[in-house]
């Protein structure tokens, strides 16, 4: 098939996937008599399995170290990798910089959303962060002050300071791919 086929049966676009196989992470491949790109079905599971990876947080540099292996995540099931069972953080690999990355940008944003609340608000933002809740519905958010909304024509509305703030907390999505062999 051709390029914009294999990018559509992928969910990319065609310049998505040039830049895949710039990159290496595709290989080149085979060309019609006019000099086209002729994609077969396997290259297409291979790039969806890339669009996958990329949505999972990794990028393309991550996958560049490991290309040469991706094909293996296109076989139904996909074999497991020996660091698969290690416990979470204790990889060496592209997971293991990967994870040790969301940590640090996670800790950089959680200082960051401490400084703003202390900026904001004053000592009364030391408190922790409520926590996500498990459920859906409302949470209550604690130590904010009353919350002004603006309805319709009628002017604004307050909250009593005694009554608890809500916030709505929708159940997180949670994809799962292919097991991931880049260790």
């Amino acid at each position: 098939m051709r390029i914009g086929e294999a990018a559509a049966a992928a969910g990319c676009t065609p310049r998505a996937l040039r830049l895949y196989e710039e990159r290496g992470l595709l290989p080149p491949p085979g060309r019609t008599a006019s000099g086209q790109r002729d994609y077969r079905p396997a290259e297409v599971a291979l790039l969806r399995v890339i669009r996958e990876l990329l949505s999972s947080g990794f990028t393309i540099e991550d996958l560049r170290s490991c290309a040469d292996r991706l094909h293996l995540l296109t076989e139904d099931p996909p074999p497991r990798c020996g660091a698969a069972d290690a416990p979470e953080g204790t990889g060496s690999g592209v997971v293991g910089r990967r994870l040790a990355a969301l940590d640090a940008e996670i800790a950089r944003l959680v200082r960051l959303r401490e400084e703003l609340a202390r900026r904001v608000f004053g000592d009364d933002a030391r408190r922790p962060a409520p926590k996500p809740a498990a459920a859906t519905g409302p949470v209550p958010v604690q130590g904010t002050p009353p919350i002004t909304v603006t309805a319709s024509a009628t002017g604004p509305v307050s909250a009593p300071a005694t009554a608890p703030v809500t916030a709505p907390v929708t159940e997180p999505t949670v994809t799962v791919g292919p097991r991931v062999l880049l260790d």
